[in-house]
């Protein structure tokens, strides 16, 4: 491909190099920050040669190309702005400082929440199968040992992570605001010393004719009741931050000699008599307003105000300020024992799966096919951005149809009251959060589902979803014609056919296809040691998607990247390596998740760029403990970038894997 002309095209999508704040690339992505966003031509970035995807992220606009061709884009792009070079951390502190009060809220808000919803997860999994069990028990006479250590210690685990919620989110937001972390430990066990009465004792006392204890503050300006944060958000986030600032300070102003003692003294004391005296009291009101509203919405009759928020969810999920809905889950659980906004949401997640679907049933598209299916499961496991970003949002009308799906399913959970028992999976999962309700949340699924599928098919036309097929036919296209047609891929040196030639060419094509019907079968050895687990656990779009070509997830054991065959590095990376190998088969291997933003630490490699290799050579070596702690999933994608050149893709099933099995049977048409 003409790499200068595609940077070209870049250029000229994004609104010219007057509009760039900032430019790096990764592996497989050019990743940019953009000053003025209405400037840019997403459609005409999607159309620019080698593009496999345009999405925005954390206020980054990043263009997929691929292992081996965005490093030589961007370099082009570089020399067409005259832009110096940037990190990836450069790029994403140029996209935080763009974005608004707002979006840097809500951005904060995700980086506190993201990092604990396993720990939410994991109880309430555990606390809807307990509340099940006890249903069946009281309901049905069934015959169940509650006495037994495991039925105790699965009652006692489920719940824990709730009991102790204000520790995790303390932890999780001083690391967020720049503070110790194990500080912000120490001020959500504040919050909820034993020492204060219990929040959730509170109404059962004064039921009971009890008095709560009020403790004088501010030398006896007011007081407030000595009751502790159990099951709050809001107030330990704040008090957190506060104290997360008075550290900062103290670090800057106190002797190194003495810094050890007196900051996190000072800092705990003055921020835990702040949250107790004034943060607590007040962000507690401002937290059950919120809820209170939420509410009110919910319970508007015939489920109307559910059928609203389920048209607007979606578009949230677009801007990126869905996490927010984190806290208004954890605050439902802790004033109803259930969430009756995950539902909801999780009947949105469905229905823009579904419509999804539709696009893939509808077109004849191969290329669209390919990305709307897995697209489309991954949004009933619950992960819908491959599925609003990839299909539908591009054509708009699946992205409506999946709105209006949702605001169904929507209602009708509402109307029946379904509520889940923790917060963090939707979609088909979603259902073990609802164990005592499972018909409703079928029923539900079945709406989003149904509605959303039927919408996205009856207004969605067939012309707009085989756009890029009908424009492939065109003639006038020439060779770029040819090629999407026939799937031809030019050789170097080839010459570029005149119009007149392209029904030549494919004349030849029809000719020589009967004669050669025999299918070339290649097997790919694994260049890991480790498991093979779903694509799905890498919780990133553009792998889960199939953007970058088929391919599989290892999460390795060794930390060595190995050649199954003889070929040639292509692309690397730091913690990423693409190699073409004697067969023409063409591979990266992402060594974890998001480990861009690590610039190559913890990662040697042991070639080159240009350079060849021998079956069993070492490309790659990779610290996995160390990046571990760094906190990033050491999950490997190992993708074909080249899939579109095969029949047929089979992968080897999940589990282990050593270094050479066969991880891949490709058949090509010959």
């Amino acid at each position: 491909m003409d790499y200068r002309q595609a940077a070209k095209g870049v250029l000229e999508g994004i609104g010219g190099k007057d509009n760039i704040v900032s430019a790096a690339h990764c592996a497989t992505r050019l990743r940019l920050v953009i000053a003025d966003n209405t400037k840019s031509n997403k459609e005409a970035l999607e159309e620019v040669e080698g593009v496999k995807g345009v999405f925005e992220a954390s206020g980054q606009l990043q263009i997929i190309f691929g292992t081996g061709i965005v490093n030589k884009v961007y370099e082009e792009f570089a020399s067409l702005t005259g832009i110096s070079a940037a990190t990836k951390e450069d790029v994403k502190q140029a996209a935080a400082a763009k974005t608004n009060m707002f979006q840097q809220t809500i951005k904060t808000l995700g980086d506190i929440f993201v990092p604990i919803i396993p720990a939410i997860v994991a109880s309430g999994l555990l606390m809807g199968i307990m509340n099940t069990l006890d249903y069946l028990i009281k309901t049905y006479g069934w015959n169940i040992d509650t006495s037994s250590s495991l039925y105790v210690y699965a009652n006692m685990f489920s719940n824990t992570a709730y009991t102790f919620l204000p520790i995790l989110i303390g932890f999780s937001a001083a690391k967020v605001f720049g503070g110790n972390p194990f500080l912000g430990a120490v001020m959500g066990m504040i919050m909820i010393h034993p020492s204060l009465t219990n929040a959730w004792d509170v109404a059962s006392i004064i039921d009971k004719g009890g008095i709560i204890p009020k403790q004088s503050v501010f030398f006896g300006l007011w007081q407030v009741e000595s009751v502790g944060y159990q099951g709050h958000v809001i107030p330990i986030m704040i008090s957190v931050w506060v104290m997360s600032e008075i550290e900062k300070r103290l670090h800057k102003v106190v002797p190194a000699a003495i810094d050890l003692f007196v900051t996190p003294l000072v800092s705990i004391f003055a921020a835990g008599y702040l949250a107790l005296a004034a943060i607590g009291p007040v962000f507690v009101f401002v937290e059950n307003g919120i809820l209170e509203k939420v509410q009110q919405l919910i319970t508007i009759p015939f489920g109307i105000g559910s059928f609203i928020m389920g048209i607007f969810y979606a578009p949230t999920v677009v801007m990126g300020i869905h996490h927010m809905y984190t806290i208004i889950d954890l605050g439902q659980i802790d004033k109803f024992g259930f969430t009756y906004w995950l539902p909801l949401a999780s009947a949105c997640n469905i229905a823009q799966g579904a419509a999804c679907l539709a696009v893939g049933v509808k077109t004849s598209d191969k290329k669209l096919k390919g990305l709307s299916f897995p697209s489309s499961l991954s949004a009933f496991l619950g992960i819908t951005e491959p599925a609003i970003f990839g299909v539908n949002l591009r054509y708009f009308r699946p992205f409506i149809a999946g709105c209006i799906g949702g605001a169904c399913g929507a209602m009708y959970a509402s109307i029946v009251g379904l509520g889940a028992t923790a917060t963090g999976v939707t979609g088909i999962f979603g259902i073990l959060l609802c164990l005592h309700a499972p018909l409703s949340y079928i029923i539900m699924f079945a709406i989003s589902m149904g509605v959303a599928f039927a919408v996205s098919w009856m207004i969605t036309p067939a012309s707009l979803i085989d756009k890029n097929k009908k424009e492939a036919s065109d003639t006038n296209n020439t060779y770029a014609a040819h090629t999407a047609v026939k799937n031809v891929q030019s050789t170097e040196g080839t010459d570029i056919p005149e119009k007149s030639d392209v029904q030549k060419i494919e004349n030849e094509d029809n000719n020589t296809k009967d004669e050669n019907t025999a299918d070339s079968v290649s097997e790919i050895g694994s260049p890991l040691k480790g498991k093979i687990v779903s694509m799905e656990e890498t919780n990133d779009q553009t792998f889960i998607a199939g953007i970058l070509g088929k391919g599989i997830a290892i999460i390795p054991e060794e930390g060595i990247v190995t050649a199954p065959d003889d070929g040639t590095v292509v692309a690397l990376m730091g913690h990423a390596v693409g190699f073409k190998l004697k067969n023409g088969v063409e591979l990266i291997v992402h060594v974890g998740i998001n480990t861009v933003n690590l610039n190559g630490k913890h990662y040697e490699a042991k070639v080159s760029m240009g350079d060849t290799f021998k079956k069993g050579d070492e490309l790659l070596k990779f610290d996995i403990e160390a990046i571990k702690k760094e906190g990033y999933p050491i999950i490997t994608p190992v993708i074909i970038t080249n899939s579109f050149e095969y029949a047929d893709i089979k992968t080897a099933p999940q589990g282990q894997i050593e270094f050479g099995d066969n991880i891949f049977e490709l058949i090509k048409q010959a």
